[in-house]
C-alpha cells in the first residue's frame, strides 16, 4: 500500500479553510454589492450595506468583550437587525442566542442564565418581557436596544445603547477572523422544555454552511430569489435561510408578523419567489378574501414545516399557484433535513393522490449523511412497507454538536450512533418518510394504535376547518379515546356531529374523536400546535367530571 498520498500533503491555508456561513456574506457583497439584500417598509440594503454593517456590529460587539463563545442574545422580530445578527455575531466570535417570542420571563431568564449570554438585543415590542426576564436571571448584562420603525406599538427601551447608535460606533472595516475550526459553535437554540427545562441546542459553522446549502440544492433555490421572512428567524435561525440567502445574493423581504393581506400584497408587487412556513400560515393565507389574490400570476415557492401539513392544504395552495415543498427537520438537525423531493411522473396523477405524495416528509438533503427509520430496540432499518412504525433517526453533519451542559440528555439523543429524533414514522418502498406522529402523541385506545396526525388530517379536509389537534383523553372502557380541539375559519360553522361524521367517512370509525371542542388552538410562535397545554386541559376537564 502506498503512503505518498500521506507524505507532504498536509493541510495548510492555501488549500483548506474552516467551512463558515458568514463566507456567503463576503462573497454576495464582493460579487454584487449594488444589488438589494434586503427591503423592510420603505428600508432598502444593499449587500454592500449589509456587509459593513455587520462588521460594525461585529466590531460594536467586541468592544463590549465578545469572543469566542460568547453568548449574545436577541429577543425581535424577523427585521434588517435580526439579520445581521446572523453575521456580525459570528464575525466578532460570538454564538447567537435568538429567543423564541411567545415565552414568559420565568423562562427566558433560565435561557439567559444558563446560556450566560453576555450581551441582549431586544426588540421595542418585548422591551417588557425582557426587563423583567433580566431581572429574574440576576445577570447584569449590556441590553442593546432596536427601534424598529414598523413596529407601531410604545417604544419602550431597557438598555443603555440604541442599535442605530451601537451600530455607528463599530468599524465598517473590521477585520474579523473565520473561525479557527468549523466545529466552534455558531448558535445556541432552545427548544420548547414542555416536560422540564428546556435543552440549549448548540450547532456549529460546519454545520450551518451545510445547512444553507442543502437548502438551495434541496429547494432549488436559483440567484436573486425574493425571499418572504414568513418563518421566525428565532427558530433553527430561520431553518438557515437567513445564511442560504446570501449564497444566491437574494433579497430578504422582512415580516414583523404573519398577515395574510400584507403577505399577499408583498408577494404581487414585488414577484416574490420564495417564503415558508407551518401548516398555519397557508390556513391563514388561505382565509384571506379572494381580492388579496388578485395579481399574483408567477409560482411562489413555498416550503411547509412544522407540523405534518393537511393533505387539504397542499391541495388549495396548489390551486392557488403556490408550489407547496413539504421539509422535515427538527432544532437538532439546523431546521429543515429532509424534503418531499418531487417526480415528474407525479404532475399526471389526481390531485388528492399527488397530495398524498408530496405530504410525506421525503427524503434526506444532498447534504445529510443518512436519514432512515429505525426500531429503536434493535437499531435495524423497519421493513420498506409503509406500515411498520420506528423512529426517525438522523446522522451526519446536518446534526447539533449536542446539549449545552446536559451530557447526559447529549449521551441518549446519540444512543447507537444516531440522532434520536423522538418521532415515530414509516418507510415507503422509494425510500421517502411519512412520520405518523410524536411518541407520546400516539393515543392507544382498546389495544390499537392510532395516529393522532392520521385524524387531523381527516378533519383538516373539512372545508370549516382552519386548525386541529388530536389528543387522548383517560376513557373508562378503552383506556384512551381520541378528542378533538378544532378551530373554525372566520364566519364558517360546523358542529361536533359534523365534524364527527365527517371523519367516519374517510377513516376507520375507532380512530375517529369521540368528542370535539370548538376554540382556538394555541400555538406556538412557530406555528406548531402546543398539544400539551390540550393534554393537560382534557385531564382537567377529566378530573372535574369525575
Amino acid at each position: 500500500m502506498s503512503i505518498e498520498y500521506d507524505r507532504s500533503l498536509d493541510r495548510n491555508p492555501a488549500n483548506h479553510a474552516p467551512l463558515t456561513p458568514l463566507s456567503f456574506l463576503t462573497w454576495a457583497a464582493a460579487v454584487y454589492p449594488n444589488r438589494f439584500s434586503g427591503v423592510h417598509g420603505s428600508r432598502r440594503f444593499t449587500w454592500a450595506e449589509t456587509y459593513a454593517r455587520c462588521r460594525r456590529l461585529a466590531s460594536a460587539l467586541r468592544r463590549l468583550g465578545v469572543e469566542r463563545n460568547t453568548t449574545v442574545a436577541l429577543m425581535t422580530a424577523n427585521t434588517p437587525e435580526m439579520y445581521e445578527a446572523h453575521f456580525g455575531i459570528p464575525m466578532a466570535g460570538g454564538v447567537i442566542n435568538t429567543l423564541n417570542t411567545r415565552l414568559d420571563a420565568p423562562t427566558l431568564a433560565f435561557m439567559l442564565r444558563h446560556g450566560e449570554a453576555k450581551v441582549l438585543l431586544v426588540d421595542g415590542q418585548y422591551a417588557s418581557v425582557m426587563r423583567e426576564a433580566v431581572a429574574q436571571s440576576g445577570l447584569e448584562i449590556p441590553i442593546v436596544d432596536i427601534v424598529d420603525p414598523l413596529y407601531d406599538g410604545p417604544a419602550t427601551r431597557i438598555g443603555g445603547y440604541e442599535y442605530a447608535e451601537f451600530l455607528s460606533s463599530g468599524d465598517p472595516s473590521f477585520l474579523w477572523e473565520p473561525p479557527k475550526d468549523e466545529w466552534d459553535a455558531i448558535a445556541l437554540s432552545y427548544t420548547s422544555g414542555t416536560t422540564g427545562d428546556p435543552k440549549g441546542v448548540v450547532t456549529h459553522h460546519r454545520g450551518a454552511y451545510l445547512a444553507a446549502l442543502g437548502n438551495i440544492l434541496a429547494w432549488d433555490m436559483p440567484m436573486f430569489s425574493k425571499y418572504l421572512w414568513s418563518v421566525p428567524m428565532f427558530h433553527c435561525n430561520g431553518w438557515c435561510h437567513a445564511w442560504a440567502l446570501a449564497a444566491r445574493a437574494g433579497t430578504n423581504f422582512f415580516l414583523r408578523k404573519v398577515d395574510a393581506a400584507p403577505m399577499l400584497g408583498l408577494i404581487r408587487d414585488h414577484t416574490i419567489t420564495h417564503m415558508g412556513g407551518a401548516p398555519i400560515v397557508y390556513s391563514t393565507i388561505l382565509g384571506a378574501p379572494e381580492s388579496c389574490f388578485e395579481g399574483i400570476r408567477h409560482p411562489v415557492h413555498a416550503i411547509i414545516a412544522g407540523a405534518a401539513p393537511p393533505v387539504a392544504v397542499l391541495e388549495a395552495m396548489e390551486k392557488r399557484g403556490f408550489q407547496l415543498y413539504h421539509v422535515y427537520g427538527l432544532t437538532e438537525t439546523y431546521g429543515p433535513a429532509t424534503l418531499c423531493m418531487k417526480h415528474p411522473e407525479w404532475d399526471s396523477l389526481p390531485s388528492g393522490e399527488r397530495a398524498l405524495y408530496n405530504g410525506r416528509q421525503g427524503v434526506r438533503f444532498p447534504t445529510a449523511e443518512s436519514v432512515t427509520v429505525l426500531n429503536p430496540e434493535t437499531m435495524q432499518e423497519v421493513p420498506r412497507d409503509g406500515e411498520t412504525m420506528g423512529e426517525v433517526m438522523f446522522r451526519g453533519n446536518l446534526t447539533m454538536k449536542g446539549y449545552l451542559k446536559n451530557a447526559p440528555a447529549t449521551q441518549a439523543a446519540f444512543a447507537g450512533g444516531w440522532f434520536h429524533s423522538g418521532d415515530l414514522g414509516v418507510l415507503h418502498a422509494d425510500g421517502y418518510i411519512k412520520v405518523k406522529d410524536r411518541s407520546k402523541d400516539v393515543i392507544i385506545s382498546g389495544g390499537e394504535n392510532i395516529s393522532s396526525l392520521e385524524v387531523e388530517d381527516a378533519i383538516h379536509r373539512h372545508t370549516a376547518v382552519l386548525a386541529c389537534a388530536v389528543v387522548a383523553r383517560p376513557d373508562p372502557k378503552w383506556g384512551e379515546s381520541p378528542v378533538a380541539f378544532v378551530e373554525l375559519k372566520p364566519g364558517a360553522e360546523a358542529g361536533e356531529a359534523e365534524i364527527i361524521g365527517h371523519c367516519q367517512a374517510l377513516i376507520a370509525r375507532f380512530k375517529c374523536p369521540k368528542q370535539v371542542i370548538f376554540g382556538p388552538v394555541p400555538r406556538t410562535a412557530t406555528g406548531k400546535i402546543q398539544k400539551y397545554v390540550l393534554r393537560e386541559r382534557v385531564r382537567s376537564a377529566s378530573a372535574i367530571d369525575t
